[in-house]
C-alpha cells in the first residue's frame, strides 16, 4: 500500500463535494432570482386598482387642499 493514498481519497472526495455543491448553487441562485422576478411581476400586474369612488375622494381632497389658504 502506497503512503498518502488515504489522503488522496479524502482530497478527491472533498474536491468532488465542493464541485457538486458549487454546481447546485449555480442552479439554485438563478432559480431564486427568477422566482423573485416572477413574483414581483405578478404583484405589479395583479395589484388591485383603486375603486372609482376612492379616486373621486382623493381628487376632492386635492382640490380642497389647493383652495385652502396657506
Amino acid at each position: 500500500m502506497v503512503m498518502g493514498t488515504g489522503m488522496a481519497r479524502v482530497m478527491l472526495t472533498t474536491a468532488m463535494a465542493a464541485f457538486f455543491a458549487g454546481l447546485a448553487l449555480d442552479i439554485a441562485v438563478p432559480a431564486v432570482v427568477l422566482s423573485m422576478m416572477a413574483a414581483s411581476n405578478w404583484l405589479v400586474q395583479c395589484w388591485p386598482e383603486p375603486r372609482p369612488e376612492s379616486r373621486m375622494a382623493s381628487a376632492w381632497l386635492l382640490q380642497y387642499r389647493k383652495g385652502r389658504p396657506a
